[in-house]
């Protein structure tokens, strides 16, 4: 609306005001007042007013209401309604049990420990851990450490090492072992290096570890040690600063 269209007065919601003529002046009737005449249909009735018309109303209303309620249609229709709030109501109920359930899941993979690795494509899964029957053990050979060896003052160059118990204090652990063919040929130091950091990654380390700094040891073979038959490479977790009081390795 243009307010400055002249053809519009005062804004605002507009009142019509109803005008009456005035009663006329009755004249004086020389004979008399006239006797009020009698009303054959008795005594008038009382005008409607605003609440019993309303009253009124709201009685058709329930009244109709009620009657279409005794229609077959209509109770076909509030069954129809009742039948979509079960489905809605069942519906949600199932979305939150389907969400608990894969809450409950989720929480329960991420406290279990880490699974292992899947094996490089041809690459020889590692060999379980194989327990000592008695232990110390001294002046142990590189070729015959076992899976979950533990080591006392661990010198991966040294010809023999002392096998300790994993539940006393020990400076590294043989976590992962995995070998060349015997008819293959001497891959070379770079080819061996890459073929022990795929050894590491086939070991799974147990929660404990998170108490340590590690470092990871790569042991293969020498030119001389392969020509003598040494085809295994090896890998170990080392102790950065500190000593290993338990085997990392899972059970």
């Amino acid at each position: 609306m243009n307010d400055n269209d002249p053809s519009h007065g005062e804004h605002g919601p507009v009142r019509v005001v109803a005008v009456h003529p005035e009663p006329a002046t009755p004249e004086p009737n020389p004979a008399g007042p006239a006797s009020p005449e009698p009303n054959p249909a008795g005594p008038a009735s009382p005008e409607p007013t605003p609440a019993r018309t309303a009253a009124a109303r709201i009685k058709g209303l329930a009244g109709s209401l009620r009657s279409r309620l005794r229609e077959p249609e209509a109770r076909q229709a509030l069954l129809k309604v009742g039948f979509l709030a079960a489905l809605l109501v069942a519906g949600g109920l199932l979305v939150w049990l389907l969400t608990s359930l894969l809450a409950a899941a989720t929480m329960q993979s991420a406290n279990r420990p880490a699974a292992a690795a899947e094996p490089t494509p041809g690459v020889p899964a590692a060999p379980a851990a194989s327990p000592r029957p008695t232990l110390p053990v001294a002046s142990v050979s590189p070729l015959d450490f076992r899976v979950g060896d533990c080591f006392k003052d661990f010198d991966p160059e040294a010809s023999k090492s002392t096998v300790v118990a994993c539940t006393t204090d020990h400076s590294a652990q043989l976590v992962a072992v995995t070998h060349y063919a015997d008819g293959d040929a001497y891959p070379g130091r770079d080819a061996m290096k890459t073929r022990a950091r795929e050894t590491c990654q086939t070991a799974s380390l147990t929660e404990k570890s998170n108490a340590y700094n590690l470092n990871y040891r790569l042991a293969y073979p020498s030119t001389a040690s392969w020509s003598r038959g040494d085809r295994r490479v090896d890998c170990y977790v080392t102790a950065s600063g500190n000593i290993i009081k338990a085997s990392l390795l899972p059970r």
